[in-house]
């Protein structure tokens, strides 16, 4: 079983030892290597870290910055606070800076022009238009600095830690910057939450105002299963994407940046992704609900509760050169009752090669009541005498 200790008064720590053979990624990511000066290919189910390198290291985000203005969109949309019915105006800003004129992507939205919400996620992911966008973010918040801020806000909600938005385009902006991990939070988080508008990722063209457009990712229909994400291109961030592609029940994401060329770009993207199926399988170390472990608990009529975890944790594991794994559970203690079922209270962490490679959440796994007067006392003292050790 798993071994508890203090590391500091009340900060608890589990030792994990899994009954697994994993393989030693480190090695393996020595034998990859890619052209991008960024990436980051991870399992989606599990999170597994396949591949990183200069993972945490901020960059331009050019349009890979879209994918967090899509997820304002799909969450107004998910609250009922937006219909895909609803009409936006395409303003004289957004038609400069985002149209036929500006220079960049777009969708080739009229002047004036009332265009549905539909339409303009069509304009955003399949054609990039940055006047779709635009239009968007004015109507939502009156201009692009507010909507920022709307985005920034949803970024931390959702986990994002190094990265801020000035724009809704991604167009080169002053403090504007993302992370390869925190794109593959983003993408992650856009799959597992808008299951019902992820389709718009896979659409090969639009056509809008009589022009039409190839969707820019690259690794449509020429992987295996590809279906998503986003791509970007600045003369400060090159050649970018956000890629996701399933086969069977297994998904991968990929972010690359960097390239120097849309060739280079479609090309490390889909040998990454190709390279990841081939060289990785899934293994379950645990199921839903599974017991992982307890923690200790104060004054509750239970002195520990079970850790559990609400989706099924999977590795991605090598096909060979198998080792073992080093895995920790961290979490505040000792937790204090009341406590519901289903609580967030711990963390799993696992290593390969002291790198760092998947990271869930852990609930607990049944309620823990207010303990007796007696039981409330006990755990007070004993409390008290591990803080003085």
């Amino acid at each position: 079983m798993l071994n508890a200790y203090i590391k500091k008064p009340f900060v608890f720590i589990i030792l994990a030892t899994i009954a697994v053979f994993a393989f030693e990624q480190g090695a393996l990511a020595q034998i990859y290597q890619t052209k991008a000066k960024q990436a980051f290919l991870i399992d989606w189910a599990s999170g597994s870290v396949l591949f990183s390198k200069k993972e945490d290291e901020p960059m331009p985000p050019a349009s890979l910055a879209k994918l967090m203005t899509i997820e304002v969109v799909f969450n107004a949309l998910k609250n009922n606070e937006l219909s895909l019915d609803d009409e936006f105006m395409i303003s004289e800003t957004a038609w400069r800076e985002g149209g036929a004129n500006s220079g960049g992507s777009t969708m080739f939205a009229k002047l004036n022009s009332m265009v549905p919400l539909d339409a303009l996620l069509h304009g955003i992911i399949v054609q990039s238009g940055n006047d779709a966008c635009i239009a968007v973010a004015e109507g939502m918040a009156g201009n692009e600095a507010t909507f920022a801020q709307l985005m920034n806000r949803r970024a931390k909600e959702i986990g994002l830690t190094g990265s801020n938005f000035a724009n809704s385009t991604g167009l080169p902006a002053d403090g504007q910057y993302v992370t390869p991990r925190d794109l593959s939070v983003l993408a992650r988080h856009i799959i597992d939450e808008y299951p019902e508008y992820y389709h718009y990722f896979a659409i090969p063209e639009y056509t809008w105002n009589g022009i039409t457009q190839q969707n820019r990712n690259p690794i449509l229909g020429f992987t295996q299963g590809a279906d998503g994400l986003k791509t970007g291109h600045t003369q400060a961030a090159g050649y970018g994407v956000v890629a996701s592609a399933m086969r069977g029940d297994q998904r991968l994401i990929a972010v690359l940046s960097g390239m120097k060329s849309k060739k280079e770009r479609r090309e490390e993207a889909r040998k990454i992704v190709n390279w990841g199926f081939r060289a990785f399988t899934s293994q379950r170390i645990y199921d839903v609900d599974e017991e992982i472990e307890f923690a200790s608990v104060h004054g509750g009529d239970q002195s520990k509760v079970m850790l559990v975890s609400e989706r099924p944790i999977s590795l991605f594991m090598a096909r060979s050169n198998q080792g073992a794994l080093k895995a920790r559970i961290y979490y505040q203690g000792p937790l204090k009752a009341p406590i519901e079922e289903g609580t967030e209270v711990a963390t799993l962490k696992i290593w390969s090669d002291d790198k760092l490679i998947l990271e869930s959440p852990l609930v607990t796994g049944h309620a823990v009541h207010k303990g007796t007067i007696t039981q409330r006392a006990l755990d007070g003292l004993q409390q008290l005498l591990l803080g003085w050790l």
